[in-house]
């Protein structure tokens, strides 16, 4: 027989995870105890928040399940944003809440996580693919189960369990669940009708969307764009899907988009072919009537969104899409279109020409500027999470992808603060690689104490903020399509690098591009936990304003 805590952290090892985030609590120190016991990093985290950020950054990243722990009532409460956000995101992750013992249930009991308090189960309903309580320990085994399944296949995403002390302590008969591998993707009965249309389509476009990441499908859209030489447009979350310098790259669509895909889908497009996209309103702005297409190939899991936002006759493509595309590709293997670059080249007649430089006296840096330095500084292979807000649109616009899967952003969810958790946890379940997060002022007020944890745990994230001491996406929007800008000032802005100082970061504070070139040289050769602070100009227009 062994208790419920040591058959949890069992095979939360024998599916891959080292470490859990959290903060712990009298309801959950069973389960703490039991993962230090059994070799379990516990990494503590400032807010449990930021904890489950982290499990979804060391899920994302490392390809594998993530873990968050917290302890009951407010605790648990705290995660349901980061809860919500793996949801959007598709992460798999599970999140672990305590309660006091469930044969006290009724009694007024501190942090009450069941019906008669704050009940965690219903809470995380919304945000969750699975919510579960476990008020016996006869129950581990089924809920267990259920939930890694829940979590692991179809679009994956958090779930959540709720397991009080007592049960935790229970003892019952030991089982093992393995991991869900062994279910079939599901494949689209109507690929034949794809190939049909994209072999009569004379001037197509790949719309690429943030599912491209989650599916880690970066060689099969590479080889689906070249088999039929069809350009491809990333939309703010499908950047780093596609690498900038390709032939075939119009660059970016939407929010943060360029005159090069705007202007190829201004000249008419007659098969629009939709991966990794739900055709959010960060991705259609700039998308007038005029420009829609005659028809449109659309890859999804399940048809919800499919035909929602574009009025063109569609062809939906349900299933697994890197199965799907796999499948595509077999079937029309053999077949070679001549590469051309003429999309791009024609479309980039239109490009405006690049802007000014800003003298080198300058108090500021420009979004642009930004990202040049970042580029030329990081190695290509560096993974960059971008953050809500002004400073990811500007790398949506500007940053050069040299190598897919290296910048990863999420916009229609969009919580502020999330890629400071995310890269934490990349970084834990990737050590060897250089993980970057690109975040602002706004964000870092909201979970920059996770810098903190950073350190603690001896990761080396490279945290560059822009601090324009605003709100800027906000103030911008509102200036240009209200008049005026009210709550998105800061009366007395923060000091990024003095903050990173006291969280126990290495801190660099960057007005030139030459301090920033020289600042990330110097985080990269010390390999430790870093601040970058860019004093961003705070008079910049981001490229946000299409949205109104």
């Amino acid at each position: 027989m062994k208790t419920v805590a040591q058959l949890l952290v069992e095979h939360l090892i024998r599916w891959g995870v080292t470490h859990v985030f959290g903060i712990p609590g009298k309801p959950v120190t069973p389960l703490v105890m039991e993962m230090d016991r059994q070799g379990i990093a516990f990494v503590l985290s400032k807010h449990e928040g930021g904890a489950g950020f982290a499990a979804a950054g060391y899920a994302f990243e490392g390809g594998r399940l993530g873990a968050a722990l917290s302890t009951a009532g407010p605790g648990g409460i705290n995660m349901l944003t980061a809860a919500g956000q793996a949801k959007a995101t598709g992460v798999p992750v599970l999140f672990l809440t305590g309660q006091p013992p469930i044969k006290e249930i009724g009694k007024v009991l501190g942090q009450d996580s069941t019906l008669f308090g704050t009940d965690l189960v219903k809470m995380f309903e919304p945000v969750t693919k699975f919510s579960a309580r476990i008020e016996r320990g006869e129950l581990l085994e089924t809920y267990l189960r259920h939930a890694i399944e829940q979590a692991c296949t179809g679009v994956k995403g958090p779930v959540h369990l709720s397991i009080p002390l007592d049960v935790l302590t229970e003892e019952v008969r030991p089982f093992q669940i393995p991991l869900p591998t062994h279910y079939p993707a599901v494949l689209s009965a109507n690929l034949d009708q794809v190939i049909e249309w994209l072999d009569a389509a004379r001037r197509p476009v790949l719309f690429v969307g943030g599912g491209v990441h989650a599916c880690r499908v970066y060689e099969e859209l590479r080889q689906l764009a070249e088999r039929w030489s069809i350009p491809v447009m990333t939309m703010p979350g499908g950047k780093g899907a596609f690498v900038s310098g390709h032939p075939l790259s119009l660059g970016p669509f939407g929010l943060g988009g360029n005159e090069t895909s705007k202007a190829y889908m201004g000249e008419g497009v007659d098969v629009m072919m939709v991966v990794g996209s739900q055709l959010s309103d960060l991705e259609l702005p700039g998308l007038t009537p005029d420009m829609y297409p005659q028809r449109m190939i659309h890859f999804d899991y399940e048809p919800t969104f499919i035909g929602k936002a574009v009025p063109v006759p569609v062809l939906p493509v349900l299933g697994d899409l890197k199965r799907n595309l796999q499948e595509l590709l077999r079937l029309t293997d053999g077949r070679r279109v001549e590469l051309t670059s003429a999309y791009a080249e024609a479309a980039a007649a239109s490009e405006p020409a690049a802007e000014a430089e800003e003298p080198t006296e300058s108090r500021w840096l420009t979004g642009r500027q930004t990202m040049r330095v970042l580029r030329s500084a990081l190695p290509k292979e560096a993974v960059v999470y971008g953050d809500a807000g002004s400073h990811s649109f500007y790398a949506v616009k500007h940053l050069d992808i040299e190598v897919p899967g290296t910048f990863y952003f999420e916009e229609v969810y969009a919580t502020m603060g999330r890629a400071i958790g995310y890269a934490v946890g990349a970084q834990l379940a990737e050590p060897d690689k250089t993980i970057v997060c690109l975040t602002g002022d706004g964000c870092l007020f909201m979970n920059g104490t996770e810098i903190s944890t950073a350190v603690n745990a001896g990761a080396p994230v490279i945290f560059v903020v822009m601090n324009n001491s605003s709100l800027d996406m906000v103030e911008k929007g509102m200036a240009r399509h209200l008049g005026r800008a009210i709550g998105t000032n800061y009366t007395v802005p923060v000091h990024a690098a003095k903050f990173g100082e006291a969280m126990g970061a290495e801190a660099f504070r960057c007005s030139t591009e030459a301090e920033l070139y020289a600042a990330v040289t110097q985080a990269l050769a010390m390999r430790r936990t870093a601040v970058i602070e860019v004093m961003a100009d705070p008079l910049e227009i981001p490229p946000t304003m299409a949205r109104g």
